[in-house]
């Protein structure tokens, strides 16, 4: 496990318009949802999937460093932004979900990709990785546990069961009509980064990001998962923000039972659960690094 050293962060807003204006602006169909995505650079396939609350460019920092080497491609998940907000619960089970990067890697004219999740873009990742292995290249895994290692801290550590008190809330069915939009611009700490992503939340689905939670976390009475997952054959990156009050990093402990290939765990003091913005030059850095080994 490497400790990182904190770093300063926000960027002057003309450098990030200028990001926003190099970029192509794409949209893959899966069955009758479009996924809209942004792109840039050329080389080996990056693809970038966000978390909750977010959108795309999320990872304009990360992106902006490494389109000099690598195609690097940011998804919209279904329900936010520009991409396609259906309102069926089954809609947003895992399986649709990793069908969507299938189909964002096909359109590219791709066969596999690397894949870097945030979050609940994290465990489209994991689950990519476990369930459509052809997909995977590598495997990088910001602030989100395997998800065995949820059901198994949800089931057993008091403090994740509390710092996923939220939830309770969030898979109500009424939950979308009464949240406070205001809650999904809290994180936010860049100013340039605030206006961009309050017109993506303008124009996404407070039902569908909530419906991520109701079709696939863990349900109440909580317990372990007593069946062995599909094993996760490509090497692995995991960055964690050691002051992550929502993903606690005891949910990585003995991550390394479910996989078959190289773990690498990347721990930043100082950054909270939106590490890719907290400290954008050191995840950077750290994918960069661990790709070119």
């Amino acid at each position: 496990m490497t400790n990182a050293p904190a770093g300063p962060c926000p960027e002057p807003p003309a450098k990030l318009t200028r990001f926003e204006e190099g970029v192509e602006h794409h949209f893959a169909v899966n069955m009758d949802v479009s996924i809209h995505y942004a792109a840039a650079g050329a080389g080996p396939l990056l693809v970038f999937i966000h978390g909750f609350p977010d959108h795309w460019l999320t990872w304009w920092r990360q992106m902006a460093d490494l389109r000099d080497s690598y195609r690097v491609v940011a998804m919209d998940l279904r329900g936010y932004n520009l991409s396609s907000q259906p309102t069926a619960l089954e809609a947003y089970e895992i399986g649709r979900l990793v069908d969507d990067v299938r189909t964002v890697i096909e359109h590219e004219g791709a066969e596999r990709a690397t894949l870097i999740g945030h979050d609940w873009g994290g465990f489209v990742a994991w689950h990519a990785a476990m369930d459509a292995p052809g997909l995977v290249e590598r495997l990088v895994v910001l602030s989100m546990p395997h998800p065995w290692a949820i059901a198994r801290e949800m089931a057993h550590n008091p403090l994740q069961q509390k710092a996923s008190e939220y939830v309770r809330t969030f898979v109500q069915p009424a939950a979308h009509l009464t949240l406070p939009l205001a809650r999904l611009d809290a994180w936010v700490k860049d100013p340039a980064y605030m206006r961009p992503h309050q017109a993506a939340m303008a124009g996404s689905s407070l039902e569908a990001m909530l419906n991520y939670y109701r079709a696939n976390w863990p349900a109440e009475p909580y317990r372990q998962r007593d069946d062995e997952p599909p094993r996760v054959n490509v090497p692995a990156l995991l960055i964690h923000g050691l002051e992550d009050v929502y993903a606690l990093p005891a949910g990585l402990n003995d991550v390394w039972r479910w996989l078959d290939d190289e773990l690498t765990i990347v721990a930043i003091p100082g950054a909270g659960h939106f590490v890719q913005h907290d400290r954008p030059q050191r995840v950077t850095q750290a994918i960069r690094r661990w790709l070119e080994t």
